[in-house]
This record gives C-alpha cells, structure tokens and sequence, in this order.
C-alpha cells in the first residue's frame, strides 16, 4: 500500500476542510510587501500535488527514481511528497549547510533525477557540479536559470477528476525516502525508508498521538505532519524558523495560538522553552491547548513543571524516539508519581515511559566490538534484567532495517536469526513496572578510575535548578568537570542545593559557560564532540 492512499481518502471525505495553514510569504518581492494567513484545504493540497505528478510523468520520470528537495515546512513541501509517493519515486533529504562536498558525494551516493526547491537552494548550483547535473530542476520562489517556474506548473488546468493520476502501488519494501547524515566523521550515512515503515510509523504515531480527524494542531516536526494529513487533522505551520527551533521568535508563534485556538502542540523541548520564557517574562497563560506532545530531544523535569505552568489545561506527553525508530516509548506527565520526580531530581535518570505497543525493547550488556549477528541463546544471555543498565535496542515493523549502503549498518545493527535489532546508542534500564529510564549517550559515558558515570546521573539533576539552562559532564585529563549554561550570567551561583549531586559524581571542577554546544537539528542535545574539542582549543591557547 501506498501512503498516499490515506491522504487521498481524506481529500474525497473531507474536500474542503483545511490541511495546512500557514504565513504567505509568496509575495516577498512584490512593491506593496503583504503578509497573510494562506488556508490550503484538502482538496487543494491534492490538486496542486497531480499538477506536480503529471509534469514528472510528462519528463518521463520512473519509480524509484530520486527528487531532491530542498524546501522549507509548508504547504508545498507537502505538495511535492504528495507527488513524489503517488508517482513511487524517491525522496531525498539532505543539509544544505554541510558544504559543497558533503552535497555532491550525496548526490553521487543516490543520483537525483531531479532537484526542487527554493530560489535561494537554486544559488547552491553554482558551487556544486552534481546539482547542476540534475536533470529537472523546479524553482519553488522566484524563477531561476535553467529551472520551471513553480508557479507555471500549478497554473496548470485544475480539473483532475476525469483523469486523476493513478497511485503507483508500491510494495511494502519499496524505497520511499531517503535522508542523509551530515557526514562531519566521514562518509555520509544513507538512511532509507520503505513504503511499508512510513505506513507502520504511521499507524504506531496515531495512537500514541492520539490523531483524531478535524482537531487542529500546530506542528513543528514533518514526519508528524505527514501523519496528520493521513489522519485528516488540519496543522498549523508556526510562523517561525524552525531550522534553529532554539532561537525562534516566539511572538509570532504566540500570536498565532491566539488568533486559532489549536487544541493540539507537537513540538521539540526547545521550541517549547522558547515560548515558556517569552509568557514567563509576560506572566502569559495559553489554556486552549489541550494536548501536548513533545519529543525529539531529552524532556527535563523542569521544562516539565514550566509547561504545566503555561499550558494548564494540557495533558502532556513525552515522546522518546530516534530517526531509525520514531516512536520508542512515551509517557504522560499525569502518570509520573512524586516517587518518580525525586528519582530524576537525585540522578536516577530520566523516565520516558512504556515502550510503545508492536515494538519490542531490550537492555543490552554493551559490547567494546561492534556485533553483526547472534544466536537467538548469545542474544538472551547479551540482554539484561530489568533494574540493570545497558544499551537500548529495538525491533519492530517501524524501525528502520538498515541502511541504503551495508557498510553502515556494522555499529548499530544486530541479526538474531531473521529479526533486526536496532542500536540505538542510548543507554539506560527498565523499571519494575517496565518503564524506560534513560542515562545520555552511550558515547557521553565516563570511564575513568573512579568507575562509570552516565551523563543523565548528574546532567539531569542539575538541570532541574532555576538558573541553570543546561549543564554537561565531561571527563578531561582523569579529571570529572561540569559544564554549566544559566540563564542570566552571575559572578556568584550558589552550588549549595546541587552538593550532594556533585560529590556523588566525583566532579572535580565547575566551568559556567556562555553556551554549552548542542545539536543543529533540535538545538537542545549536547553535543560532546564539539564541547571536548572547545576544551582541547583553549588547552592549545594556553600552553
């Protein structure tokens, strides 16, 4: 089954409910410069996406051959995924920013038949030999040398009713999109999703997000957009740029939660705290949202306890997950226990919940050699009990099998008879009632003379303080500091209330850092590798 067969349902069921509403930006360059709100029904968004699936079809585009896009969260992302599964191609992603050679060794990896996006990802040609190469290339903005003007295609005739553009029937392996690494430590890592893993996601996110047809959302994650438009839920793009969802100006998003009224929030821990600080500093309550759904990097208990605060009405839900297995567990915050908060607060972790239902979990003894394959009895005797910590590996219909290329499925994939176990490069135990606690990356981890400490046993505990924005533990020349992120810079901080986190972690020195390096996609993991290399700089500085 194709995916796309849901969403077609829905435009037949309910033709002219909206889809997607969003800022118009279109008219950016126009004298009298105007923003408005741009309301896409269903059925428009259908329409829009046959005018798109015939051109391919008219250029003699076959299955499985690959469309790069490099397009925004909006309405014509949509329209172009719309076009691209009906039609059985290929979907690639990449970042843009990594740079010229990162950019044409992923275009060699999987030649793209054609390249759509903004008028500004066109200006990318001019440095990248691959991407000139393309075949078709499609301006969404402005037109472009050399590219068909967006807005020509969807000039085209409207009447699609009399021939309505067959849906490729796609079996459950064949290629649906393909997205890339950044490449920093070599090679670009191909991921590669199947028709039949975007259904199973499918189906496992409309119950853990409770999808209902009609409710509206706003949304700030794609792949969970995708489900809503399957689902018949109108979302609600944030007026807001989401590539540095830690930075966003969170006025624009505010004011669109008031003038709508969604019920519903999806959206990473950084984008939240962004809108917590704008109401906190405001003393702003927003009690229309009913639901929250939050995921996509560690949830700490105080951004917990703010989100309660702003957002009263909501029930909240943690969303833990990964991009090869996207939902793993999750959890209600109503559900934490008091015992629970405490357990987060003195450095046991942090609780994202049960494992979701049709994915299986286990605890696995981490192994200093990658694994291929084991034995169903090798793999039993590798898992842990629960209270034991481990690994975290998954199976299941929605969790990514491997790899466009077998060489990068050697570090975090393991065959026990005809079953694959994904690695997820988390570390942490289940609880007595079967609950996941997680303990930071397994890269994050310190072995040093005075035994293991996993990043979350401290990390956590000393996030949940007021003034501290983030905190991250390093080991450096048999040395345990901690690194430390406030909100408001001081000359004084009183470490009083954190002392017995600290001695427990054998930390040895305290640095209070301006910024604390964290992840480019969600602006809210730390990232260690760029910390430990800000380190070994100022050590070089001072010799």
């Amino acid at each position: 089954m194709n995916l796309i067969e849901l969403f077609c349902d829905r435009a037949l069921q309910s033709p002219h409910f909206p889809a997607i509403i969003e800022r118009d930006r279109r008219h950016f360059l126009t004298r009298f410069w105007t923003q408005r709100d741009r309301i896409t029904s269903f059925r428009e968004l259908e329409e829009s996406s046959q005018r798109l699936a015939r051109l391919f079809q008219q250029k003699g585009l076959q299955a499985k051959d690959g469309v790069l896009i490099f397009q925004p969260l909006s309405v014509e992302l949509y329209i172009i995924l719309a076009a691209v599964f009906r039609l059985g191609l290929v979907a690639i992603f990449l970042d843009p920013s990594a740079g010229k050679q990162y950019i044409d060794l992923c275009c060699q990896l999987y030649p793209p038949r054609v390249f759509i996006g903004s008028t500004k990802a066109h200006f990318l040609q001019l440095n990248c030999l691959q991407l000139r190469k393309v075949f078709l290339k499609i301006s969404v903005g402005c037109p472009f040398p050399q590219t068909i003007s967006w807005r020509k295609i969807q000039s085209l005739s409207a009447s699609i009713e009399s021939h309505s553009i067959p849906i490729y029937p796609c079996d459950p392996d064949a290629p649906a999109l393909l997205t890339f690494t950044s490449g920093s430590t070599g090679q670009p890592k191909a991921t590669l999703r199947s028709h039949g893993f975007l259904l199973a996601q499918y189906q496992i996110l409309t119950r853990t997000l409770q999808l209902k047809p009609g409710e509206l959302e706003l949304s700030t994650l794609p792949i969970f957009m995708l489900a809503n438009l399957a689902s018949g839920l109108t979302s609600l793009i944030p007026d807001v740029d989401l590539r540095f969802p830690g930075r966003i100006k969170a006025d624009r998003a505010i004011r669109q939660i008031q003038k709508y009224n969604p019920s519903r929030l999806v959206a990473s821990p950084a984008f939240l705290e962004c809108l917590l600080d704008w109401c906190r500093d405001r003393n702003l309550t927003l009690p229309q949202i009913e639901k929250i759904f939050v995921g996509g990097a560690p949830v700490m208990p105080r951004t917990l306890s703010q989100l309660k605060q702003t957002f009263p009405r909501a029930e909240i839900t943690i969303v833990y997950g990964s991009t090869e297995a996207e939902p793993i567990a999750s959890i209600s915050e109503a559900k934490m226990a008091r015992i629970d908060w405490q357990k987060m607060r003195s450095g046991r972790g942090l609780l994202v919940g049960k494992p979701v239902p049709k994915i299986q979990l286990r605890i696995f003894s981490p192994s200093e050699e990658a694994i291929a394959s084991l034995s169903e009895t090798e793999f039993k005797n590798y898992c842990v009990s629960r209270g034991e910590v481990g690994e975290i590996l998954v199976s299941g219909d929605h969790v990514l099998q491997g790899y466009l290329h077998k060489n990068d499925e050697k570090t975090n994939k393991i065959r026990v008879n005809d079953t694959i176990w994904h690695c997820t490069g988390d570390m942490g135990y289940l609880d007595e009632w079967g609950r996941l606690w997680l303990l930071g990356r397994r890269s994050g981890c310190i072995r040093d003379r005075f035994g293991i400490l996993y990043p979350f046993a401290v990390e956590c505990a000393v996030n949940c303080h007021p003034e501290i924005k983030r905190s991250a533990i390093v080991s450096w020349q048999e040395k345990r500091i901690l690194f430390v992120e406030l909100y408001q810079q001081k000359k004084q901080f009183d470490w009083q209330s954190l002392q017995v986190t600290l001695d427990a972690a054998k930390v040895a020195k305290i640095e209070i850092r301006s910024q604390i390096p964290t992840d480019k996609r969600h602006n809210a993991k730390i990232d260690y590798h760029r910390l430990y290399q800000s380190i070994e700089k100022e050590m070089r500085g001072k010799r």
